[in-house]
């Protein structure tokens, strides 16, 4: 029996399922593995941060105090307590600082590696799915998983911290590389840029070995670019010492050191010490140098060293991502593939 629509009447059109949100169900299925592995990793994470912040350094601050108040040659205080803050403090820096690693090496190996040299990509690409807005899916996904736990991170590891300066005494300083990047946004560019790279990699070498060894190649350059550019991303701070110093005193995060002269010259420092010596103190008259001198940042600079960093690593990102969907448009075209093109 055929029902008919009744004259005047519009019938209601068929609401199709959007293509995007059945890509991001495809795509939350299809890595569950890595979805829980780092359900996983960011639970034992957090949860050591927690304990750091609480227990952790309260127990190790209390250890630190009776150490402090001893003047016997033998004291009672809590050794443990401070050994296990400071391991465990340290292996949660270390842990976060190469969270990039491990989300670039995923990103090229699995995410996007694995189905272009499977054929996943090219089929889902038959679906009415353009390839440009597959790429997009597939990276949005995960970047905002990842942006949002890294984050969550970042804040609870620098809360630790700054709980445990000026309470602990063997506890790391801002200058650290582990605590530097691990306190602040650069975690969090660091780890959006090697799934950028890991996209690029996999869309340019179609393999996910090859693709993973790119794109864990390339996040550790940017690292090790980003450490020695670093110092020079905002002006430094002068600070001049007498010569009676035993050498130049930095305030942080040494950029250059060495000797003035009485023209203003810099000279480097010849590391022999304060000027009460006789023989250090003919050595700076033969110098004709008057004073120590460090170009350094203190940690006031912490947060615009910080943003600084995040951006250039951010403009970066944004660039390999430029480079990725425009060698994938070159590669497939702009609009969804038949099914005979696919195979």
């Amino acid at each position: 029996m055929t029902t008919l629509t009744a004259p005047g009447t519009t019938a209601t059109p068929t609401r199709r399922p959007s293509a995007t949100r059945g890509l991001v169900r495809t795509v939350l299925l299809l890595h569950r593995p890595a979805l829980y592995l780092w359900a996983g990793l960011f639970v034992a994470l957090a949860a050591l941060l927690l304990w750091l912040y609480g227990p952790g350094t309260d127990a190790a601050a209390a250890a630190w105090r009776e150490y402090d108040r001893c003047t016997k040659a033998t004291c009672a205080y809590d050794q443990d307590a401070i050994l296990r803050y400071k391991s465990y403090s340290q292996y949660a820096s270390i842990a976060l600082a190469f969270l990039p690693f491990l989300v670039a090496a995923w990103a090229g190996a699995s995410l996007i590696g694995r189905e272009m040299e499977t054929g996943t990509a090219q089929l889902a690409w038959t679906q009415s799915v353009s390839p440009a807005r597959w790429l997009a899916v597939k990276l949005a996904v995960p970047a905002a998983l990842v942006t949002v736990g890294t984050s969550v991170l970042v804040v609870l590891h620098r809360g630790m911290w700054v709980r445990g300066q000026g309470r602990i005494d063997n506890a790391k300083g801002w200058t650290d590389t582990f605590v530097f990047h691990a306190n602040g946004p650069t975690t969090v560019a660091l780890a959006l840029s090697g799934l950028a790279v890991g996209a690029l990699a996999g869309i340019r070498l179609r393999g996910s070995l090859s693709a993973l060894v790119m794109s864990a190649v390339w996040t550790v350059g940017v690292r090790a670019a980003l450490s020695l550019a670093l110092p020079y991303l905002w002006p430094t701070v002068r600070t001049v010492t007498s010569l009676t110093h035993d050498g130049p005193t930095s305030l942080g995060i040494t950029v250059h050191d060495g000797l003035l002269t009485s023209t203003g010259a810099r000279l480097a420092d010849p590391q022999c010490g304060s000027s009460h010596s006789s023989e250090c103190s003919t050595l700076y008259h033969r110098l004709d140098a008057v004073s120590f001198y460090t170009d350094s940042h203190p940690q006031s600079h912490y947060w615009p060293l910080q943003l600084m960093a995040t951006g250039l690593v951010l403009v970066l990102t944004a660039l390999v991502l430029l480079v990725t969907f425009r060698l994938l448009k070159r590669d497939t075209g702009s609009a969804p593939l038949t099914k005979g093109a696919a195979l």
